[in-house]
């Protein structure tokens, strides 16, 4: 997510440090009702799950691979009475950690995708170019960091990545340039590929020249596109007939990725009069946002974070899950990057 997850004013646990971007509208859309069991895949700074406990008897399965975002909501746990639950993971695993809790379904899913506010404003996590600190991107502790991959990428894999994931028309230029300075030394820290980055790219005022390849690097560390698919068919797999799963994207690619999954659930496709024999598989969920729902004008002046989001959401019907799935952007993979087998 490219805004903070928490709330202002909260429920059980008291203030948290940020507003979730259309906050009211998710909750608005999993349709809470006492007594329900909800997944909040996306913790961070618990805004989401505040609102959800508000609810009475409502529990919640909390996932977060951030590892400082489930310390930091402990106290929450232990003012939520038993309701809330949380795990340190990734929330492509949600189906099979809500079995391990004992839950076989679940009433609603919902994913704020993306970096937090929490974590851009921490220097030391390395995901911000506005805030100098080690070049790391990782959401959990584990894996490889951006600094490996601007260290070992060649420059074809690293031009594919900023591209395909940044959509960045500079993209060639950004990876000759990178490869170039670290020719000279290592580019251990956000500054210094902020500041190569921006030698190479011009664009309008208002956005920095390395948003784009900043983007490209976190999304690829982390195979964010990888882990959403992941986690979107393990909703489908876990919600009960009737539960909801609602998803906020601040990305195109994340956005494109839900619109098609839930196309496909939704309207799934027919045989046609050369294929009469093709059977019509039941829709496994009911669209519930034929258009995205996107932050008022009050919202976007008050968090400019959040002009790009947009959040989708549909029902889970008694269909049994679909085994098709969207197909991703053709990345170098990242254990092969860092082999050099790309």
């Amino acid at each position: 997510m490219t805004t903070g997850r928490g709330t202002g004013d909260g429920v059980a646990g008291g203030p948290a440090r940020h507003i979730p971007v259309l906050g009211p509208q998710a909750i608005g859309l999993l349709n809470l009702r006492p007594g329900g069991v909800y997944i909040d895949g996306t913790f961070g700074a618990g805004g989401h799950t505040r609102a959800i406990l508000a609810t009475p008897g409502a529990q919640v399965i909390g996932i977060d691979r951030d590892r400082d975002a489930v310390a930091a909501g402990f106290d929450l746990v232990d003012t939520s009475e038993g309701r809330l639950t949380l795990v340190e993971d990734r929330f492509s695993r949600l189906d099979e950690i809500a079995r391990d809790l004992g839950h076989a379904s679940v009433d609603g899913v919902l994913l704020d995708l993306g970096v937090s506010s929490m974590q851009l404003d921490e220097a030391a996590r390395g995901f911000s170019f506005r805030r100098d600190g080690p070049l790391d991107m990782r959401m959990g502790l584990e894996g490889l960091s951006a600094a490996d991959v601007v260290a070992r990428a060649s420059p074809q894999d690293l031009a594919a990545i900023i591209a395909t994931l940044g959509e960045e028309r500079h993209a060639r230029a950004v990876a000759r340039a990178i490869v170039a300075a670290r020719a000279a030394g290592p580019i251990r820290t956000t500054g210094a590929l902020a500041d190569i980055v921006a030698r190479v790219v011009r664009g309008p005022r208002d956005i920095h020249p390395a948003t784009r390849t900043f983007q490209a690097l976190r999304m690829f560390v982390n195979e964010e596109l990888a882990e959403l698919s992941a986690g979107l068919a393990a909703a489908e797999r876990v919600l009960a007939p009737g539960g909801r799963l609602v998803v906020i994207a601040f990305h195109s690619l994340e956005d494109r990725l839900v619109k098609t999954f839930l196309a496909v659930r939704g309207r799934p496709p027919r045989g046609s009069r050369h294929q009469p024999e093709v059977a019509a598989a039941p829709p496994s969920f009911r669209l519930l946002t034929p258009r995205p729902v996107t932050p008022d004008a009050a919202e976007t002046a008050a968090n400019p974070r959040a002009r790009s989001a947009k959040l989708r959401a549909a029902e889970r019907t008694d269909a049994a899950p679909l085994d098709r799935m969207p197909q991703l952007p053709r990345v170098p993979y990242l254990a092969d990057v860092m082999r050099g087998r790309s």
